[in-house]
């Protein structure tokens, strides 16, 4: 097996499952090099974090985070509390075209109003 194949096969299984921690052995048999995919872990745990988001402060960033929020969601929201001049209650979100009863529930946990 070529030296490049060595460097290059963790790396790929990295990307496959970001999770796991996959160790690299240098051809030349010096130190073991570890690399996780922790970007990855940290977009895919960016949605379950138990900070609260302020609906009448957050940005898109923050916004679509939220579980169901996609870009077109968050820019609804941001235009929503524009227009309204900011949010009194989370059920207000019912008014944005693609957040339901369903949606609302299960993000209802990661929003505050303040």
């Amino acid at each position: 097996m070529k030296p490049c194949y060595v460097a290059i096969l963790p790396l790929l299984m990295a990307l496959v499952m970001p999770a796991a921690a996959v160790e690299l052995q240098p051809a030349s048999g010096t130190d073991a090099v570890k690399t996780a995919a922790a970007e990855p872990a940290k977009a895919a745990g960016a949605k379950a974090e138990n900070r609260a988001v302020n609906l009448n402060t957050a940005d898109m960033a923050e916004l679509e985070t939220l579980h169901g929020v996609g870009p077109k969601t968050a820019q609804a929201i941001i235009d929503f509390r524009d227009s309204q001049g900011g949010f009194t209650s989370p059920d207000q979100l019912l008014a944005i075209k693609g957040i339901g009863e369903k949606t609302l529930a299960k993000m209802r946990d990661q929003i505050v109003v303040q």
